[in-house]
């Protein structure tokens, strides 16, 4: 998708030598707590890694092959390239693959987040919530791999320039729609009738280019005490969206630098440079996927391989992916310090652009320092502790 979410998800400090007060002005038990909750989600961001990788190996080089034979003894299911057994064998791999991680994303998202006082969720709305996410994303996946399967049953040698075509579409329909389809099913939203608030908006968009269709509250508090907020959709669809949590806890000055960090990201011209680098990485991906399914099923092109090579397909963008978020990291990271700068410089309000951090940092448990190697390899926004060090 293309939304661009605010710093304020920011969960990645880098180390830095400044010193640790100033570096969120943190407590020593803050501190303290925020290290450890750190620490405790990457272990929980890796063991949940290491899951999809097994679980996704296993069924792609011991289980995939006996699985789409016994779909096929069902008389519905039975003939070559079947989009329909394609689909069931999707069902029972994502299915299981559901229950598999249902412990670890219990333990993740709910017991961790409630044992840092960081959730709002009763057990009822965390069930529902991940029945909702699980249900969007079987939805959402079984279209996508269909799509994919058809392209590469049926556009010849090079369905993979093709595939990254309509993949490029596909990222620009999801970016209009996710604001006013998808983000709705998890949050309530409604327009924020503030005209001071949309006064300074508008005063710090002017002469970017930039529209707005509108201003709206997002109700993050029935979920979590985390401060949030994003400028999602595009074109028409276009659109800010405050975090209430944000909006109670964060000064006008605050939300003003937040707001122009997301300008930002226009001025810079960040979404066209998004959407080139993803098209470039897809042709990539695709041409490499092709590769594979034509050496593993042993076939002159890909438009030959079987249904049973579903499971090698998810396998191999679940690994691609992992190699490539390292780079995508970087980029993503050099983006947001350009829009750090921006803001400094637009609005002149260092000391906003300080607390805003600050109460970050304290809010969310953010550890202002954690292992280096960590930041290169998983987080895509930059340092707390650096981004505190540029407003000085």
């Amino acid at each position: 998708m293309t939304d661009e979410p605010t710093d304020l998800d920011v969960q990645d400090p880098t180390v830095l030598d400044v010193d640790s007060t100033a570096a969120g002005d943190l407590s020593p038990e803050e501190r303290a707590e925020a290290q450890r909750y750190g620490r405790i989600s990457l272990r929980l961001t890796l063991v949940d890694m290491a899951v999809d990788v097994v679980f996704l190996a296993i069924m792609a080089f011991v289980f995939a092959r006996p699985l789409d034979a016994w779909l096929a003894g069902f008389g519905a299911l039975s003939g070559e390239k079947s989009l329909l057994r394609l689909l069931a064998l999707f069902a029972v791999v994502i299915g299981i693959h559901i229950l598999v991680s249902l412990p670890l994303s219990f333990y993740s998202g709910f017991v961790v987040e409630h044992q840092f006082k960081l959730s709002n969720q009763s057990l009822r709305r965390w069930v529902t919530s991940w029945l909702k996410k699980n249900t969007f994303g079987v939805v959402l996946g079984a279209a996508i791999y269909a799509g994919l399967y058809s392209m590469i049953w049926h556009t010849g040698t090079y369905w993979w320039l093709i595939a990254a075509g309509v993949f490029f579409l596909f990222s620009v329909i999801l970016g209009q729609l996710a604001p006013v389809v998808f983000l709705p099913l998890f949050y309530k939203i409604e327009r924020l009738n503030d005209a001071a608030l949309m006064e300074r908006m508008e005063r710090l968009a002017a002469g970017t280019g930039l529209a707005i269709e509108g201003v709206y509250r997002m109700g993050l508090s029935a979920d979590t005490v985390k401060a949030n907020a994003m400028l999602a959709g595009l074109g028409r669809t276009r659109r800010v969206l405050m975090g209430d949590t944000l909006l109670e806890k964060f000064s006008p000055d605050e939300i003003e630098v937040i707001f122009a960090h997301e300008i930002g990201h226009h001025v810079h011209r960040h979404i066209p440079k998004m959407i080139v680098t993803g098209v470039v990485f897809s042709v990539a991906g695709f041409w490499l996927l092709d590769r594979v399914l034509v050496a593993w099923a042993g076939v002159p092109t890909a438009a030959d391989v079987p249904t049973s090579s579903l499971p090698l397909v998810m396998f191999s963008m679940t690994i691609f992916g992992l190699m490539l978020a390292p780079l995508q990291n970087v980029i993503s990271r050099h983006y947001e310090r350009q829009c750090d700068r921006y803001a400094l410089t637009r609005t002149g309000l260092r000391g906003a652009y300080r607390s805003a951090f600050q109460k970050l940092a304290r809010l969310n448990k953010d550890d202002p320092e954690p292992n280096p190697v960590e930041v290169f390899l998983l987080h895509s926004h930059p340092p707390i502790a650096e981004r505190l060090a540029l407003a000085d």
